[in-house]
């Protein structure tokens, strides 16, 4: 590097840096080639660096290093959500505790999978003071998503009637939270055999099943009305239920599937005037879902709002990445979480 070069090249960090690298997709976690990279972190004029203390391991990080999101890019760093301390940037922001979240991060640039990761400062969102740095880390994805959900469908209003499907996923626990806390009537749905713990700041039913005992339950908690909103994180094994206990003017949100086609009786759906929203949080720049993350702060300030609870089991270092990529592969209903500073 010549001097005009040195000049003009962005600062580097001096500490010590670590995170991890996939070079290539690979079709089983087993054969994933996550190295550990060890380049010093760059940043310039109007970003900040920040040191990682925790960051929830998502579906979707272990999904794009697999090659199943076709427009992530090659070779980076995974990871979506975060939370830390602001280490370089601005002297009125070190120190500052963070976190955050992004559709990029871990997509179409470097994530949170390390030590450090750099941000513009204008994505520099403060944590809120009721959490953990284990707890802020683990929020993101779900809760933006759940969130997003209810913009784009109309945040439901105290009674009306929510029917959240697959209630026992992070996004459908978050999503039984926001709805419960603005006072609708809050309906989780799970499958038979399943157990529902997840917070709720108002009373919440719970209805076991999938056919059409499911659908009379929902009907008669809800007067025979029906739901205004049902939330669907699952897709195609509850479009049959959402079909049937949608109301008059009813929203179905649909953030998933495992069938990408499905019965769709469309007299039923324009004579209910009803509505389908989608939702993709990838989609999301880092501002945008920066900005959702902090239109709930005063809610988690408050207690309205509570963090998922991150099990001792469920904390992980940089070496065990995969392990803990595995587990979330494999279903795993426990938030995982990496701290980088362990390894």
């Amino acid at each position: 590097m010549n001097a005009i070069e040195a000049a003009a090249a962005p600062p580097a960090f001096s500490r010590e840096s670590r995170r991890l690298h996939v070079t290539a997709k690979a079709d089983d976690v087993s054969r994933l080639d996550l190295r550990m990279s060890h380049e010093p972190v760059r940043w310039g004029p109007g970003q900040a660096v920040i040191e990682i203390s925790a960051a929830a391991v998502n579906p979707s990080d272990v999904k794009a290093t697999l090659g199943m999101m076709p427009h992530a890019r090659w070779p980076r760093t995974p990871g979506r959500d975060f939370a830390g301390t602001v280490v370089e940037g601005p002297t009125n922001l070190l120190g500052l505790e963070v976190w955050g979240s992004s559709g990029e991060l871990g997509i179409s640039r470097d994530g949170s999978h390390g030590t450090h990761l750099v941000v513009d400062l204008a994505d520099v969102l403060p944590k809120p003071r009721a959490m953990s740095m284990i707890e802020a880390g683990a929020v993101g994805v779900p809760f933006v998503t759940a969130w997003k959900g209810f913009e784009r469908s109309g945040f439901p209003k105290a009674g009306m009637n929510v029917a959240v499907l697959g209630a026992t996923g992070k996004v459908g626990q978050a999503a039984i939270q926001i709805a419960s806390m603005l006072g609708a009537r809050t309906i989780g749905v799970m499958r038979e055999g399943a157990a529902f713990d997840g917070y709720h700041a108002n009373p919440v039913s719970i209805v076991s099943g999938n056919g059409a005992e499911a659908a009379a339950r929902i009907r008669e908690l809800t007067d025979g009305h029906g739901a205004d909103i049902v939330f669907n994180t699952v897709g195609s094994p509850y479009f049959d239920l959402a079909r049937q206990i949608l109301a008059l003017h009813a929203h179905q949100i649909l953030i998933a599937t495992i069938d990408r086609a499905v019965p769709f009786d469309i007299l039923q759906f324009y004579r209910g005037q009803q509505t389908f929203v989608g939702i993709d949080t990838l989609a999301l720049s880092t501002a945008e879902t920066i900005a959702i993350l902090g239109q709930m702060v005063p809610s988690f300030e408050s207690g309205a709002l509570k963090p998922f609870p991150v099990l001792p089991s469920s904390i992980y270092t940089l070496d065990q990445a995969k392990e803990a990529y595995a587990k979330v592969l494999g279903s795993s209903r426990d938030r995982l979480v990496l701290v980088p500073g362990g390894a």
